[in-house]
């Protein structure tokens, strides 16, 4: 046995041969285990196509699908006082804020934007769970406040896709106050008569369930998020008996009355559209509704006369 011909040659080969392989290619099904293709996932915005789980999806992915064209124009937001309690817990706050910003590549939990979804201008929030639990501080509060003055300004309505897992620890009070803030935002809108409708996603929790993400016009959840203020797990420590099944999901509070419809991710563009146009008195939307063409358009696209027919022989 020639053990340079048979071991070391292959071996050397296929170190020189081994390609790099990028290992983001694929995402596993949290529900289901399948394996998905990035692009595949992505292009069903973050949806299992084998069982139809609604898996993360950050608020810059949600907009490009909602808008039209995925064109949006984003609403400036105040900043809030960075550390108002220097609070400090196992890490210092603002080094929390500096994870959370270098994890999402976001400014903070929730982004506000203007853009037209089926010709019909609106306004748009959204949070951002992997940014710190998507929790409420003062920077949500500012950013909600911001949308509905916004809203109210160019007399449009405003669609919030919630997302939480409450209020933010390390702003104590503070965190809490944005509770009636935004109640007061609300109001702004309704005062202008001006729609507010509330999308709920996994998952959405405490103060938010308790304050802005309840005050809807219209209530819309995706499949089987999680929508409560106390988690299940608290609620049965407490009251020791176990709870329904599907306790607090979306569909068990849609048959319960909380809820008005639960809708897949990718049919909600089409469904919003539907409910803002009925809600703004407009007329429905045309599907493929384009801009008239101009003369010179119209002219180059004339089919020209038929020529005659070639004489016969006969």
């Amino acid at each position: 046995m020639n053990w340079i011909t048979n071991y070391v040659r292959p071996r050397i080969n296929s170190i020189f041969s081994r390609r790099e392989v990028p290992e983001n290619l694929w995402h596993k099904c949290s529900e289901c285990g399948t394996m998905l293709f990035h692009r595949e996932l992505s292009d069903n915005q973050n949806v299992c196509t084998n069982c139809g789980h609604h898996m993360h999806i950050t608020p810059r992915d949600r907009f490009a699908a909602l808008f039209d064209g995925g064109v949006f124009t984003e609403v400036s937001v105040p900043e809030p006082i960075a550390d108002p309690l220097k609070f400090r817990d196992q890490k210092k706050y603002p080094d929390r804020m500096k994870a959370a910003q270098k994890k999402t590549d976001e400014k903070e939990a929730m982004l506000v934007a203007a853009g037209e979804i089926g010709r019909t201008p609106i306004i748009a929030a959204a949070q951002d769970f992997s940014f710190m639990a998507g929790s409420m501080g003062m920077y949500v509060g500012n950013a909600i406040i911001a949308a509905a003055e916004e809203a109210v300004k160019l007399g449009r309505p405003l669609v919030l896709f919630a997302a939480a897992g409450g209020a933010r620890m390390q702003e104590g009070i503070l965190s809490l106050m944005q509770m009636p803030r935004t109640t007061v935002a609300v109001q702004m809108l309704k005062e202008a008569n001006l729609p507010y409708i509330v999308v709920l996603t996994h998952p959405t929790t405490g103060g938010v369930t308790a304050s802005y993400a309840m005050l809807g016009d219209v209530h819309i959840s995706e499949p089987n998020a999680l929508i409560c203020f106390a988690g299940p797990r608290v609620i049965e420590q407490t009251i020791r008996e176990k709870l329904p099944e599907g306790f607090q999901r979306a569909e068990y509070l849609l048959d319960h009355g909380m809820l008005d419809r639960v809708i897949p991710r990718t049919e909600m563009r089409d469904e919003l559209i539907t409910i803002i146009r009925m809600l703004m008195g407009l007329p429905p939307q045309v599907v493929g509704d384009l801009p008239a063409p101009s003369e010179g358009e119209t002219a180059a696209l004339e089919v020209p006369d038929a020529a005659p027919p070639a004489p016969s022989d006969g």
